[in-house]
């Protein structure tokens, strides 16, 4: 369903994507595990089309992204949910005009069909009856699932997470990994979701991709990577540290954050 060929992307002479090449299949859920800065998310936001690589292509049902105009790519993107990091709500909406906003703004739908859509996502995430709150009123856990409810009302075919459960506690983090399985099984999406969290990666996956130095390294299903030989999939999964870390490295790690999050 999705295809990513050889992805090239630098940032100010930081090479984050190295002729990276993924498959993501219709109905799976796919997990990309790797250490922080690594590109994890610049990858999911070239699958959206928020960036462009400087060379390589994105195929969604084989139709390249780098080929269509700025309208069809608007277009297309409406067959995506996104679930941003730091979910991303507007603090100036309630919680109902938050997770109604793409239907108010791309479709024609009336007043109350939006209203029935907002419910019924709502209602899918387990939050029924907090419209009229604000993202103020809400846990952190709860604005995840505002967020996830928005991702979804307009039914879209592909969900994307950027990593879900971070800054949550494990209760929470369980409940939004439920979530994600809850909408797979209910809404036959095709989810893709980034993390560096071991025990969703496992839970939740069909397939991991383990990405390091800008490629993707191994692709297997959670027993596969569970039992890998490769040493660098061995070293991320069980959290071991082959030597200290250098000077140089650290600053390259650092200068490399800031401009992701820049």
């Amino acid at each position: 369903m999705i295809e990513a060929v050889k992805l090239l992307k630098s940032f100010n002479g930081h090479l984050i994507l190295n002729e990276l090449s993924l498959s993501v299949r219709k109905g799976e859920t796919l997990v990309i595990i790797g250490r922080s800065g690594c590109g994890k998310s610049v990858l999911l936001k070239h699958l959206i089309g928020l960036l462009k690589p400087d060379r390589g292509e994105i195929l969604i049902d084989g139709i390249n992204m780098a080929g269509l105009s700025s309208k069809k790519i608007n277009k297309l993107r409406l067959r995506f949910g996104m679930l941003f990091q730091g979910s991303a709500l507007f603090d100036s909406l309630t919680v109902g005009e938050n997770v109604g906003f793409s239907l108010i703004e791309h479709t024609p739908l009336s007043q109350p069909e939006i209203q029935q859509r907002i419910e019924e996502s709502l209602e899918l995430v387990g939050l029924e009856g907090i419209e009229d709150l604000k993202p103020s009123e809400l846990s952190g856990g709860m604005k995840k699932r505002v967020a996830l409810a928005r991702a979804i009302c307009m039914r879209p075919e592909i969900l994307l997470y950027d990593e879900p459960t971070t800054g949550l506690d494990p209760i929470m983090a369980g409940a939004i990994n439920d979530l994600i399985i809850e909408m797979n099984d209910k809404l036959k999406v095709t989810s893709i979701i980034v993390t560096h969290d071991m025990t969703s990666a496992y839970k939740i996956s069909s397939r991991i991709a383990m990405m390091y130095q800008g490629k993707i390294v191994q692709v297997g299903s959670p027993d596969e990577i569970r039992n890998s030989k490769d040493p660098v999939v061995k070293q991320f999964i069980t959290g071991s540290v082959s030597g200290p870390i250098t000077d140089a490295q650290f600053k390259s790690f650092e200068q490399i954050q800031g401009e992701h999050h820049s």
